[in-house]
């Protein structure tokens, strides 16, 4: 069994190492261009030349949740595009968003910016039934950042494509229930897949339909949101803020106008870290099991993007 590594601007040998240890009968190696074939592969952003010099591939491994970028590539018919399930990023995504959360609704911000100034000040005191949280996209990240939410009294909102359920979680799905999530929404969290259905999605419709003093937290992708827009509520005053991790462009230029602008938190795309142990045991786990000719988990579903 041979097994490509090919990740870009990612140190291999940690890798190899572990992957060696995990799957010690697999012959592992970093490709190259012009290499022989490999019956997996293990990938982060691999160029278009990798897809096209390993037509036999059996499965793509991605280390790390989102496929967005790999489906971009024109990849063989039946290649089995396998994502990254957790591996330690739930829990790291759930740290994130409520502490995003719970920063602007005790108003930490406020006081940080006090304290700078050598102020000794209070604030009234808020209700979390004033600030219901609405999740979008309830995957495996999804709900666990919609449970921990729940976990500190917040009223908790889900949207998804398709109907789910989840306890303690009032949800919706579908177009129209989209607008009703809105309207029942004052703090919204993007954790949606970055599909042509969902790319800018978060416009001046969606935002400008969330509770008066909405706050953004996106964690998903930056094209997702329509930064214009965004910008132009929080200057209108209709937003009172956004917490953003991702980007259009990585890293974000020095001139762009979040660096600067009062009501935005900007974060390096750091919510939720690819954890290697936990990745390596995973995806090792998953090909023993193709080898041995097993169903695994994790597969995407091409056509629509997750």
């Amino acid at each position: 069994m041979k097994i490509a590594f090919c990740c870009t601007d990612t140190r291999p040998e940690p890798w190899l190492q572990g992957l060696s240890a995990a799957l010690p009968q697999a012959d592992i190696q970093v490709w190259q261009p012009g290499m022989a074939p490999f019956d997996y592969a293990v990938v982060w952003a691999p160029p278009q030349q990798f897809i096209d010099e390993q037509p036999g591939l059996r499965a793509l491994f991605n280390i790390g949740a989102g496929v967005d970028g790999l489906l971009k590539l024109r990849l063989p018919p039946g290649l089995a595009v396998v994502r990254l399930e957790d591996a330690g990023m739930s829990v790291q995504m759930a740290e994130y968003v409520c502490h995003a959360l719970i920063r602007h609704f005790r108003e930490f911000d406020a006081y940080e910016a006090s304290a700078r100034q050598g102020q000794w000040s209070f604030r009234k005191p808020r209700s979390r039934a004033d600030f219901p949280v609405g999740i979008m996209g309830l995957g495996v990240l999804g709900r666990r950042v919609a449970q921990a939410v729940a976990q500190f009294g917040f009223p908790v909102n889900g949207w998804s494509r398709a109907p789910r359920a989840l306890d303690g979680v009032q949800t919706y799905s579908g177009p129209q229930g989209l607008q009703d999530f809105l309207a029942a929404s004052r703090v919204l969290v993007n954790l949606l897949p970055l599909t042509p259905d969902t790319e800018n999605i978060l416009n001046h419709d969606t935002l400008g339909r969330l509770q008066p003093g909405g706050y953004l937290i996106n964690v998903a992708r930056g094209a997702h949101l329509v930064d214009a827009d965004l910008l132009a509520l929080l200057d209108a005053g209709q937003l009172a803020g956004a917490t953003l991790d991702v980007f259009r462009t990585e890293p974000l230029p020095a001139q762009h106008p979040f660096w600067q602008h009062p009501k935005i938190t900007v974060t390096p795309h750091t919510s939720a870290r690819t954890l290697r142990g936990e990745t390596i045991a995973q995806v090792a786990g998953k090909i023993a099991r193709l080898a041995r000719q097993e169903p695994i988990t994790g597969v995407v579903d091409v056509a629509r993007g997750y």
